[in-house]
């Protein structure tokens, strides 16, 4: 059992390392928003990890406030993104001119 945890630890620190790297190159904010997304499931998974190796149950409690908080943080950042590309897209609507003749909408 002491094996499949350590190789558990192993993979998901590889999996946060993968995850950090997305969040720096992007290409673009939805990019950054999942990455880090998945970097809290990560730490999630690997705070209950650490709860069944040392026998303590408090790194639970910790894991499901992580998990909320990652949770908010990502319907949070969506809702901005969504926002952001309501304006992009008004904002082009308003800039583009329209024919002689065509009705707008």
């Amino acid at each position: 059992m002491d094996l499949a945890i350590d190789i558990s630890f192993v993979l998901v620190m590889l999996g946060v390392a993968f995850a950090f790297v997305r969040l720096i190159l992007g290409p673009s904010l939805p990019d950054r928003i999942v990455a880090l997304d998945m970097m809290t499931v990560l730490i999630v998974s690997f705070c209950g990890l650490y709860a069944i190796r040392s026998e303590d149950t408090a790194f639970i409690d910790v894991a499901i406030v992580l998990a909320l908080v990652g949770f908010l943080a990502t319907v949070a950042l969506a809702r901005f993104v969504e926002r952001r590309n309501s304006q992009v897209t008004d904002r082009t609507k308003r800039e583009t001119p329209v024919a002689e003749g065509e009705t707008d909408g």
